[in-house]
């Protein structure tokens, strides 16, 4: 992992991104697939609702829980 901080994946936030959001889209992955977008506290709802809405959200976790976990996990 890069030493740079990870920002929010919200359009023109720079913000420090402190949730995890990840999603697969059923129709192009398969169902253990996982992207992820990146999220500050300001635009964690917005994100999760954009992403509920199309059936694409399948996590919300705390970066730092993220990042400790043992298991590998595919990137976005």
């Amino acid at each position: 992992m890069s030493d740079e901080t990870p920002i929010c994946s919200a359009k023109g936030c720079r913000a420090d991104a402190v949730w995890v959001l990840a999603w697969n889209n059923p129709k192009i992955h398969t169902p253990e697939r996982r992207k992820t977008w990146l999220a500050c506290e300001e635009h964690r709802e917005h994100l999760s609702q954009f992403l509920g809405v199309r059936g694409f959200l399948k996590d919300v976790v705390v970066l730092e829980e993220w990042e400790s976990e043992d298991s590998p996990r595919p990137s976005s």
